[in-house]
């Protein structure tokens, strides 16, 4: 119209050329994108005035989708990304209460025992109400400070919850521990020392970890927010844990103390009245004399978990026939992460962080499909005043735009003075042929937005003007785009025309400009440099080894086998990884420092025990946490789909190693175990040359033996 020439080429998609032409006419396109510039000025009210002009007009599209069937129309105005990223939260509330009835109904259940005195479902419970006021009080304390809330912070309750339940059931299982013939206090003071001096390091390097993801170093704003309030999070959880749960805990051992019911708080009547009782009443008011033998010393051993791992799972595991096949499981294991790990590459999809039926997904996924020839429409605004009749200027210009197709004032106004044969080598001819003749036409109108002038007098001047550069690019947009990106930038700082370049879609690739691993590698050398420091302060030096081991193990497995699950190293799932290292810790820590410090004969035997001792509770907390998931499947969001993702792996990972991979490498390689063999058959001959001359001297004595 008007014979406005401009470059449309990244405005039509699904091209069919015309057969055997030279200049290669376009016949047909499946699809046309069309862009609109809202003029504001920066007010208030044009904002609003603006905001409401976008709304207005997605309402009309959605109408005319409606009357128009046979058309698809795809909108993006600059307030939907926003709206679409803040769906998610709202989606999510249902199922997040879910998720938190599935945890509480797992955790009171895994707690729970045929013994009514010796059952502890409240416990459970309460433990997990606890991580929940914890996590309250920690959003009340974000908010009171001014906090932001976004959806990407809908993951701190399930890492909270999976590292506070993991106190929670270790306390449990400290108290399973104890002696029963031991006054309450001195049990629950028993389960402390046993329990919170590892839970305290745990919390340790969860602080350490989040707090490392918090620093400056890291160069994501959103993984920067949601790092600061985990650290509070996980701090609360170790208060309230250490007091609110350890009350609870007292008064539950006050009760077994006084022989009430773990559920009624009612007397537990003696084993001769139940006698006379129904089996229903005699089932519910059982206490456990009818298993405990009189050699027993532990009832708490008829715990479900307890018995399974006691009876059926440590024998098989430790079973010679099945060490082979798992070399060969983690070989497999260990071949499938490297692949997922050569495989990784910076940089995500916007609709990863989307609800997955939001007008932004639609959008960008037919923009993905017909428009991804071309990069997006680059602003190139050069902001002070420059000689565009200096033919270096000019020559400057073409360089900077090299490469890209251009919608410029600056090319069609010198197309313009040479087609005319029209001079304008200094500044009064430029500005005056471009004001009152180039700018007058028709054709050429739609550039006065383009230019801005300012008068001094009688003289016109050029403070700033803007031009758009659009470039050709693979398949791969995203990427280019963030290298394109990458090599303007700089060029905007080191040449003579100052100038800056501008897309909305910038804001997001922002993330990514750098690398987003960043703060993966910031929290796990965190991390790595606390063991390696502590590596001589404990009993077992070892002990640390095995644990960075397992750590990298299970971090590489997780990394690797998410990026072969379509995963993006965008901001939840570099979260997720920095959960990893600490969630790894937790379970491993205790299983590990038990097994190297263990004085039985054989290695087996040692690692039989660590598992008798911790498996309990990594099983409760791992099956609650994996369990709580469960919900993240039914919300339609990309988000927490990329989240049940990343815990799943890291749950899973943390479960295989502690319970397969562990128990079995263990028992192959050090720490040996033949020195405490020699100092256990020392003891036992010393002991019994005592009890010789003790029986010789007194020979009375042995019939009080």
């Amino acid at each position: 119209q008007d014979g406005r020439s401009s470059f449309i080429g990244h405005q039509l998609g699904g091209v069919m050329e015309v057969p055997n032409s030279k200049d290669q006419r376009v016949k047909s396109a499946r699809a046309i994108q069309i862009t609109y510039y809202l003029q504001t000025y920066g007010s208030v009210t044009q904002d609003l005035i603006g905001e409401k002009w976008e709304s207005e007009f997605c309402k009309l599209m959605h109408k005319m989708q409606l009357d128009h069937q046979d058309l698809q129309l795809y909108s993006l105005a600059s307030f939907s990304l926003w709206k679409d990223f803040h769906q998610t939260s709202l989606l999510a509330r249902g199922k997040i209460l879910v998720s938190l009835m599935l945890i509480l109904l797992t955790a009171t259940l895994s707690s729970s025992m045929k013994d009514c005195l010796r059952s502890k479902p409240f416990l459970g419970l309460l433990g997990v109400l606890t991580i929940c006021i914890s996590s309250v009080t920690a959003a009340g304390i974000f908010f009171i400070t001014d906090g932001k809330y976004n959806s990407t912070l809908l993951g701190i309750p399930f890492f909270a919850m999976g590292h506070g339940t993991k106190g929670v059931f270790e306390l449990l299982s400290g108290w399973r521990r104890t002696r029963e013939n031991l006054p309450f206090k001195d049990r629950v003071a028993d389960a402390y020392s046993d329990v919170m001096v590892s839970y305290t390091m745990t919390s340790s390097l969860y602080f350490i970890a989040f707090g490392m993801g918090a620093s400056p170093f890291t160069n994501i704003e959103a993984v920067k927010v949601f790092c600061q309030n985990m650290c509070v999070s996980i701090l609360l959880n170790y208060f309230y844990i250490f007091s609110f749960f350890g009350s609870c805990l007292v008064f539950a051992g006050q009760l077994e103390q006084n022989r009430y019911h773990s559920i009624f708080c009612c007397k537990i009547p003696s084993a001769e009245y139940l006698d006379r009782k129904p089996v229903w009443f005699q089932t519910m008011m059982n206490d456990g004399h009818h298993h405990t033998s009189h050699h027993e010393t532990n009832p708490y051993q008829h715990h479900f978990i307890q018995h399974f791992l006691r009876e059926h799972y440590n024998e098989w595991i430790t079973n010679i026939y099945v060490k082979p096949f798992v070399v060969i499981l983690y070989l497999i294991y260990a071949s499938f992460s490297f692949m997922g790990c050569l495989q990784i590459n910076d940089g995500a999809n916007i609709i990863n962080l989307l609800a997955s039926e939001s007008p932004s997904v639609s959008y960008a996924l037919i923009q993905q499909k017909y428009f991804s020839n071309y990069s997006p429409v680059i602003g190139f605004y050069i902001y002070e005043p420059l000689e565009y009749w200096n033919g270096t200027v000019q020559e400057d210009l073409k360089t900077l735009s090299q490469g890209f197709n251009t919608v410029s004032w600056i090319e069609q106004y010198y197309q313009y003075l040479r087609v005319g044969n029209i001079s304008a080598t200094n500044k009064s001819d430029f500005i005056s042929i471009l004001q009152s003749s180039f700018l007058k036409k028709p054709e050429f109108q739609h550039f006065k937005n383009d230019i801005i002038f300012s008068k001094a007098g009688d003289e016109n001047n050029i403070i700033a003007s803007r031009l758009y550069l659009v470039a050709r690019t693979s398949e791969n947009t995203q990427r280019e785009a963030v290298e394109l990106l990458e090599k303007l930038r700089p060029l905007s700082l080191i040449q003579s025309i100052k100038f800056i370049v501008f897309n909305p879609t910038f804001v997001f690739m922002d993330h990514y400009g750098l690398s987003v691993t960043m703060p993966v590698l910031i929290s796990g050398f965190g991390i790595l440099l606390v063991l390696i420091l502590t590596f001589f302060l404990v009993i077992h030096p070892l002990g640390n080894f095995w644990l960075i081991l397992s750590v990298t193990s299970i971090e590489l497995g997780v990394l690797g086998l998410m990026t072969l699950w379509n995963v993006d190293m965008d901001c939840i799932s570099i979260l997720c990884l920095i959960y990893t290292l600490n969630f790894a810790i937790d379970h491993c820590a205790p299983l590990l420092y038990t097994f190297v410090l263990a004085t039985e004969h054989t290695r087996t035997q040692c690692i039989k025990n660590s598992l008798q001792e911790h498996g309990t509770a990594i099983l409760q907390n791992v099956s609650s946490f994996l369990i709580g998931l469960i919900p993240l499947l039914f919300v339609p969001s990309n988000l927490t789909f990329t989240l049940f993702k990343c815990l799943l792996l890291a749950g899973s990972c943390t479960l295989l190693h502690c319970f397969v991979i562990l128990p079995v490498f263990l028992t192959f390689f050090p720490p040996s175990k033949k020195h405490h063999k020699k100092k256990k058959r020392a003891k036992r001959k010393e002991r019994e040359e005592i009890e010789c001359i003790e029986i010789q001297e007194n020979p009375d004595h042995v019939t009080a033996v």
